[in-house]
C-alpha cells in the first residue's frame, strides 16, 4: 500500500493536464504520518511533497542526468497516450505513479520498481507547513 495526500494528487493531475499532450514526470517526497494530524501508524510514509520539474534544468543540461532531486522516494509520470503501466522509458524508483488522461483519480495507478501493480491509499490531511526534509533515507 502507498499512500499520498489527496491535495498532493489534485496538484499532479493538474500539472499532468497543462502539460498535455507532453508527458511530464516529477520527483516526490515523503513525510513520516507521524509529521501531521492521520490516524495511520506514525511511521507510515506519505507522499506529501513535489520537487518541481524543470527545476535544476542547467544543472541537468550540463552533467546529462538529473541530479537536481536527491533521494526523491518516489516520482509522477503522465502518460498522455493513455498507457496506464511503467514503460522501459519511464525513470524508476520504489514507488511510481502513473497517470493517463483524463487525469483524475480513477486513472492513477502505482507501481514498485520492477513493474508490480500497488494499491494507493489517498489520505485526507494536510502535511505541516514549512520546509522539505530528507524523510525517503
Amino acid at each position: 500500500m502507498v499512500h499520498i495526500t489527496r491535495g498532493l494528487l489534485k496538484a499532479l493531475l493538474e500539472l499532468a493536464d497543462d502539460r498535455d499532450p507532453s508527458s511530464v514526470t516529477v520527483a516526490l517526497a515523503v513525510t513520516p504520518a507521524e509529521e501531521f494530524a492521520s490516524e495511520l501508524p506514525p511511521d507510515t510514509p506519505v507522499f506529501t511533497d513535489m520537487y518541481l520539474p524543470n527545476t535544476g534544468n542547467s544543472v541537468t543540461a550540463v552533467f546529462g542526468m538529473d541530479i537536481s532531486t536527491p533521494n526523491a522516494a518516489g516520482r509522477f509520470i503522465s502518460h498522455p497516450d493513455g498507457t496506464l503501466e511503467l514503460t522501459k522509458a519511464d525513470d524508476l524508483h520504489e514507488v511510481v505513479f502513473v497517470a493517463v488522461p483524463p487525469y483524475e483519480e480513477a486513472s492513477v495507478a502505482a507501481f514498485g520498481r520492477s513493474g508490480e501493480g500497488r494499491p494507493i491509499e489517498i489520505v485526507d490531511a494536510e502535511p505541516p507547513d514549512g520546509q522539505l526534509d530528507d524523510y525517503s533515507r
